[in-house]
């Protein structure tokens, strides 16, 4: 071949095919032929479809039968499209035939200035077998995201799971700050208000399994932690529903510290104590509902938790859009088909006039209280009020005053773009009840099922802790999370302040990081002129716990207390609860998702050690999705990279 015709041949897709001719011609798989052969079909099928539907000049009936109107059996203006399928069935089998492993550039991502077989094709070496083998690896590799999305598309079209929507920032969360360390001489006791709210877990989960990391304060490390449920001892006794656990051992990453674990479950009620329930579904049918991830889904978990009520519990339906309107007013929990009926009508669209529909749904609360059961709002929304009362202030004191009337409010958030987590944290928090977060109906099933219990029926209100360290044990200390329900030493004492509320067989767990005396893990020095409260010999007492609550129904609160002695103490924490090493775990990774300051090296690889060690009985596989949650954080991007 000449010169000019070897410059011409490198350029010409001909020749590059003589050259492919002649390489060995791998056998074709059969998997490969077969899907290439009902790929063909399908596209046959979705075309001839087309053209049935779109065919002019013949009777309706003569269409949709298919009936042979031509000389040689079908319609004369199908020919040209009967004999282009074929040729194109006839080509896809031909080319899987010959070339069974052949991945379109375009589906690639490659530029077309270079194909990717051209490139692979220069390497010395390279066969026609190893590089198919080697594209469809590849090709097998990239189709499993893409299968997989497919199946969560149609997932989230039934409202069965959310779709993955790309994060826009507009989300709204509290700005909080880290606790700091607090010296014991200066400042020995910590007092906050208990949280058993669950919604930070739950957006957490779904940013990472979205593959990006959290806002910082979307992570509330007392709710990752009070998420899962601990074998802790049950009280027996419903006037004293706590019975603390507690132990201390050394810090996971500070060799120097060690962690105080305290641990309460409160009291169980029975199947046959459960008091009748008075509730008012408060749905946002607004125009931001529209999405899969929320109205769908919200009716779907609504629809779990009314076919496990009792048929002497009562249901009302509000719902807010421009306005505020009543779909259905009190109603025996036995007539469910009329129920589940007035759910399956709600549609989403309009504005979001939250303010009046709360106003009206503790109306009809009121309006069907029960004195001796349960009376309780859950409000279902993702919190974008953008009409009516919107100051969350205004808000927040309207829940307060409404919460003495015997009526509380709960929330379940929805959604991600514009989810107010800040807003529905407040009304949830004043209106003495929870918030939940629901992204799958796993979590609506684990939330308005399982824990039915711990979500509508309070075995106690306002619940504070309050520890005061011994100076002589103890130097130093820092409550991990909790930054939000934070509360003055006299709060403790005064029945007027408000704190959160403990359902049935809830867990609530909270850990203190301690320095102890003449440890090398102190972080602040003595000051110069002042006493250091060290003392030459260990006290036998580290800490002093209470646990002031109220019993529901009553104004007077009463009181738990119990020493933290060195009893409790473990050397390793290899020895310590299994129970409490898995808390521990969590707070690692809730704080390793903030970027708190404490943890110096420890790394998500040493977390997941420490999770897996502890992870005991699982029943539900909530603590097996944690572990891979840990996995997923090490690659996660931040939120808003591509």
């Amino acid at each position: 071949m000449s010169a000019p015709d070897a410059r011409f041949a490198i350029m010409t897709d001909d020749n590059i095919q003589k050259q492919l001719k002649g390489l060995p011609v791998p056998e074709p798989r059969k998997e490969a032929r077969d899907e290439a052969v009902q790929t063909a079909m399908a596209e046959f099928r979705r075309q001839f479809a087309e053209t049935e539907t779109t065919a002019k000049g013949f009777p309706a009936s003569d269409r949709h039968k298919g009936k042979p109107l031509g000389r040689k059996g079908g319609p004369v203006m199908y020919k040209p499209f009967a004999i282009t399928a074929t040729v194109v069935v006839g080509l896809l089998v031909l080319t899987i035939a010959i070339a069974p492993n052949f991945v379109s550039y375009r589906s690639r991502g490659t530029p077309v200035e270079k194909r990717a077989w051209q490139v692979q094709m220069e390497a010395p070496g390279r066969s026609a077998d190893s590089l198919g083998k080697d594209v469809h690896r590849k090709t097998q590799v990239a189709a499993a995201p893409a299968q997989a999305r497919a199946r969560n598309a149609y997932k989230a079209e039934e409202g069965i799971l959310a779709p993955e929507p790309q994060y826009v920032g507009r989300d709204r969360f509290e700005t909080t700050k880290t606790n700091p360390i607090k010296v014991v001489t200066e400042d020995p006791v910590s007092t906050f208000s208990i949280d058993v709210d669950t919604a930070s877990y739950a957006f957490v989960r779904r940013a990472l399994q979205n593959g990006h990391l959290p806002p910082r304060d979307a992570v509330r490390t007392e709710e990752l932690i009070n998420y899962f449920d601990y074998d802790y001892p049950v009280p027996t006794d419903r006037t004293a529903p706590f019975l603390p656990t507690l132990s201390v051992f050394p810090t996971p990453w500070n060799p120097d510290t060690m962690l105080l674990h305290i641990g309460i479950k409160g009291y169980d009620i029975l199947p046959a104590q459960k008091p009748r329930c008075n509730l008012v579904f408060l749905v946002d049918v607004s125009g931001s509902m529209k999405s899969a991830d929320k109205l769908p889904l919200l009716k779907n978990a609504l629809r779990m938790l009314v076919e496990n009520l009792s048929d002497e519990d009562r249901v009302s339906i509000v719902v807010y859009a421009g306005a505020a309107g009543t779909v259905l007013e009190p109603t025996p929990a036995d007539e469910k088909g009329k129920i589940l009926a007035a759910l399956d009508r709600l549609t989403a669209g309009g504005s979001t006039a939250g303010g009046e529909g709360i106003r009206q749904a503790y109306a009809l609360a009121e309006s069907a209280f029960d004195p001796d059961g349960i009376n309780r709002v859950i409000l279902a929304t993702d919190g974008d009020f953008n009409v009516g009362i919107r100051d969350p202030e205004v808000l927040k004191n309207f829940v307060e005053r409404k919460r003495e009337t015997g009526v509380y409010l709960s929330v379940l958030g929805f959604g991600q773009g514009n989810y107010n987590d800040a807003l529905m944290q407040k009304l949830a928090q004043n209106g003495n009840g929870n918030a939940a977060y629901i992204d799958t109906l796993n979590e609506a099933r684990k939330v308005l099922v399982d824990e039915a219990a711990s979500t509508l029926f309070p075995i106690a209100t306002d619940v504070k802790i309050q520890v005061e360290f011994n100076p002589a044990a103890v130097a130093e200390y820092r409550l991990i999370g909790y930054e939000t329900r934070m509360l003055r030493r006299e709060d403790f004492n005064n029945d007027a302040v408000d704190a959160g509320d403990v359902g049935a067989g809830h867990s609530v767990t909270a850990i203190y990081e301690i320095a102890p005396v003449g440890s090398a893990g102190r972080l602040v020095d003595d000051l110069r002129y002042s006493p250091s409260g060290s003392a030459a010999a260990p006290a036998e007492e580290m800490a002093y716990l209470k646990i002031r609550y109220k019993l529901p129904g009553e104004s007077t609160s009463r009181l738990i207390e119990t020493a933290v002695d060195r009893d409790r103490v473990y050397k390793t924490a290899r020895r310590a609860p299994a129970e409490a090493r898995f808390a521990a775990a969590v707070a690692a990774f809730g704080q390793l998702l903030r970027g708190d300051p404490y943890l110096k090296d420890f790394r998500w690889q040493e977390v997941e050690a420490l999770a897996r060690s502890a992870r005991g009985e699982d029943r539900f596989g909530y603590r097996s999705e944690f572990l891979q949650l840990l996995r997923l954080a090490q690659s996660a991007r931040a939120m808003g990279d591509r």
